[in-house]
């Protein structure tokens, strides 16, 4: 089963790599996939840990920084994946709101780590499926929640 670590604010590299293989992940708020989420290929499932970080921290509207370190199941560094994540908001009919989406792509700065710039389209409450893939497939991915200001 995949380890998710929320962290609340960008840490500097090691601290942040090395909370990663920490087996008490901290306080954070996680929540079922979103519809958004993508399924891991069929035997390609892998046990990652992927801690995902935010600056600001909360997000706020408008453009953020995302940060993604990703762990493999002996705490070694994934460097050869392709990682991104995908905010999800439903729709709210009754403020005629359609559903909202954005996919932010994560390049790899080393040791793991994925960052990439990204907007958030509004306050309030999203999903976040953070996807790892490897030649074009899912090998893992996790879904939180984090409110946006």
């Amino acid at each position: 089963m995949t380890r998710l670590i929320v962290m609340l604010g960008l840490v500097a590299g090691g601290a942040f790599v090395a909370a990663c293989g920490s087996s008490q992940p901290p306080a954070g708020d996680t929540a079922p996939a979103a519809p958004a989420a993508a399924a891991p290929t069929a035997g390609a499932a892998r046990d990652l840990t992927i801690a995902f970080a935010s600056t600001p921290a909360p997000p706020k509207t408008g453009e953020n920084r995302f940060e993604v370190a990703v762990m493999d199941e002996n705490g070694r560094p994934v460097t050869d994946a392709s990682v991104s994540a995908e905010f999800y908001m439903a729709a709210m009919p009754q403020m005629n709101m359609r559903e909202m989406r954005n996919r932010v792509e994560l390049t790899h700065e080393g040791s793991g780590r994925y960052t990439g710039t990204g907007m958030v389209l509004m306050a309030g409450s999203w999903d976040v499926t953070v996807t790892v893939s490897r030649g074009g497939q899912p090998i893992d991915s996790e879904t939180l929640s984090v409110t946006a200001q």
